[in-house]
């Protein structure tokens, strides 16, 4: 399970303790402390159940953390919380690829949007006016990367400064767009799971299973010199 919901459901807990008590006083910087730690934990992840669509009995995962915490004998070993686990992980990839197959299912509609035989989805936002690049160059791009209910998860905007890699050491979404754009062009790229992350994901945002979505822009473009060398010889 990712650490965000497992921290999330850490939250369940906490609010389920103060809920119980009439009025909870702070009463000294330790304990202020430690309220705006979960209250900024509570405010950043809290919504993760819901957007996630996991259903849970918070007064056991209380007990489980209870529990945890008081050293007492769990109510299933280790074997069976492993198989629960690794089960659950498995229902929430199907979930999340059957949504993001909704989602391309939709999006492939729409005006403008072009559907590659791979499945690509991708929209020219505005059309480039130099050259293309080849699967050797290397590129520098401008890029902002969410998932499909809008959460970003990288952006060279928000970093200041563009990103520079080789065609071909990206994800294979990028690298069947990149060298049908042409250098300028800004795009809107729609990518499966088979041609990003696949069933293991990326980590932290990115999940098993994760359809992207990228705008991209082409700034530049720098050939592979050795490669061309070696076509004019042929």
């Amino acid at each position: 399970m990712k650490l965000r919901v497992i921290m999330a459901l850490g939250i369940l807990f906490f609010v389920s303790q103060v809920n119980a008590q009439e009025k909870l006083v702070l009463k000294n910087q330790k304990e202020k402390i430690s309220y705006s730690i979960g209250l900024n934990i509570g405010r950043n992840l809290g919504s993760d159940l819901k957007k996630q669509s996991i259903d849970i009995d918070p007064n056991l995962v209380a007990k489980g953390i209870q529990d945890a915490l008081s050293g007492a004998n769990p109510l299933l070993s280790n074997e069976e919380i492993q198989e629960t686990m690794v089960a659950f992980q498995k229902e929430m990839s199907e979930k999340q690829k059957q949504r993001g197959e909704a989602f391309l299912a939709e999006n492939k509609k729409k005006e403008g949007v072009k559907t590659l035989p791979s499945g690509l989805q991708y929209k020219v936002v505005k059309a480039g006016s130099g050259k293309k690049p080849k699967l050797d160059d290397t590129v520098t791009v401008q890029y902002r990367g969410t998932l499909i209910d809008g959460t970003e998860f990288d952006s060279s905007f928000r970093r200041g400064q563009p990103a520079t890699f080789p065609v071909s050491g990206v994800i294979p979404g990028w690298t069947e767009a990149l060298p049908l754009m042409e250098e300028g062009a800004k795009w809107q790229l729609f990518i499966p799971p088979k041609l990003a992350y696949g069933e293991r994901g990326a980590g932290g945002l990115i999940g098993p299973n994760a359809t992207l979505i990228f705008e991209v822009e082409l700034v530049s473009i720098q050939e592979n010199k050795q490669g061309k060398k070696q076509e004019n010889k042929k």
